[in-house]
């Protein structure tokens, strides 16, 4: 899903031992993008395709379906889970710290590399609206993460690539999907202790990998902050 813009929220991020603590009906479609060149992605240097650097990590990509809160398959021709080269070891190093503590399970991508001209269609079904603050605005300096092959959306899945619960589904808005209010609802008993555990497991092999969290979105990592990120990995348009 689309994360929360940097500029609006000042760059919060959880560190890990705070973390371990703890659709939009009615709007206007918006125009089809231009044809997504994913040969043209696949030939960049900077970018892989994880199906090859980390085979272990189960693609389902959630903007290649109608299966997200645009119900609209905005991706096209663009099949595969890519990412900077820099993310991907990360995420080879994650699946690997999940294969040694539980071998039984695997990571499932939902999405990876965003094409910046897949977030000006986001951008423009939220701007306006009270889901504004979740979508990045494509036009800043820093854009989305994604745009840069810099963050991935994923959760935990079993050998078969079943998704576990974890107590909200991908690309939601309400409460239940942000990590700063999982303590608040599992008293209040509207996440469960195995939904809470999911992600705790999922956010300790992220985190111990090198990404980092965001506080309102349990499926969303980024490999880098967004000034280092802006300086390191260029967008793809």
């Amino acid at each position: 899903m689309p994360e929360r813009s940097p500029q609006r929220t000042g760059g919060r991020h959880w560190a890990l031992p705070l973390l371990l603590l703890a659709g939009l009906g009615g709007a206007a479609p918006a125009s089809a993008p231009d044809a997504i060149d994913a040969a043209a992605i696949a030939a960049r240097p900077d970018i892989v395709d994880t199906a090859t650097a980390v085979p272990d990590v189960l693609v389902e990509l959630k903007y290649a379906s109608v299966d997200n809160f645009m119900q609209r398959d905005v991706y096209g021709a663009l099949k595969r889970c890519y990412l900077h080269r820099d993310s991907a070891r990360m995420l080879a190093a994650a699946a690997a710290l999940l294969k040694q503590s539980h071998p039984e399970l695997r990571l499932l991508a939902y999405d990876c590399l965003r094409p910046r001209r897949v977030q000006r269609i986001m951008w423009e079904l939220v701007r306006g609206t009270p889901q504004q603050g979740f979508v990045a605005n494509p036009e800043t300096k820093v854009a989305s993460l994604h745009n840069r092959g810099c963050a991935i959306d994923l959760t935990l899945a079993s050998s078969d690539g079943a998704a576990l619960d974890l107590g909200a589904p991908f690309d939601s808005f309400g409460r239940e999907a942000q990590p700063r209010h999982e303590i608040e609802l599992l008293k209040a008993g509207k996440l469960t202790g195995a939904q809470v555990g999911n992600r705790l497991l999922l956010r300790e092999v992220m985190v111990r990998a090198g990404f980092t969290a965001v506080a309102h979105e349990w499926w969303h990592f980024d490999c880098a902050t967004p000034g280092e990120a802006t300086r390191r990995f260029p967008i793809v348009e």
